[in-house]
């Protein structure tokens, strides 16, 4: 086993939270906060935009199953990585798109992964996804976490978060968890 980290953001980390729970090789999902000024932030402090911080998801993941840019294949297919500071209705430099890399091999294959979707032309317009050095991770409180498999039926839940699950499961079938 290879255990590596990655730190993105890509709007609420529920919904983040939530596909990655999915994905084969992901050995743990830690809902938070990163690239702010703040220590300690709380939620209602980077909602309300003067931290600076991103709602992120840490991973823990095996890559000799699930490489890092078999992560980032999921991370650009569940966002939008051409909105600046917003996903959907959620919008506030909280929500922006930024991997955060932890080491130099995560930066290049960040950098490449973007180049790569832009010349597919996946996207009609450009990228403004961040590609930034790490810092401090800041978990998000307890009620936070495993929020969708906790509220499945809570509205924000069942409109936006499960249908990127959904799209996951559908895009990613070969890269979901083998449950036994």
């Amino acid at each position: 086993m290879a255990e590596e980290t990655a730190t993105l953001g890509g709007g609420c980390f529920w919904c983040m939270e939530a596909v990655y729970q999915q994905m084969e090789g992901v050995l743990a999902v830690e809902s938070g906060y990163m690239g702010g000024s703040l220590a300690n932030p709380t939620y209602s402090q980077v909602c309300a935009g003067g931290t600076g911080h991103v709602e992120v998801v840490q991973l823990q993941f095996d890559s000799t199953i699930s490489s890092f840019r078999d992560i980032l294949d999921v991370f650009f297919a569940i966002h939008d990585p051409t909105s600046l500071d917003r996903q959907g209705d959620d919008t506030g430099v909280q929500y922006r798109s930024v991997i955060f890399y932890h080491d130099d091999a995560q930066r290049q294959a960040a950098e490449r992964t973007i180049r790569d979707i832009e010349a597919d032309g996946i996207w009609s317009a450009p990228i403004v996804t961040e590609v930034r050095a790490a810092e401090t991770f800041y978990p998000a409180e307890n009620h936070h976490r495993d929020y969708f498999r906790n509220h499945p039926n809570q509205p924000y839940c069942a409109f936006v978060v499960a249908p990127k699950v959904r799209k996951f499961r559908e895009k990613f079938a070969a890269k979901m968890r083998k449950e036994a």
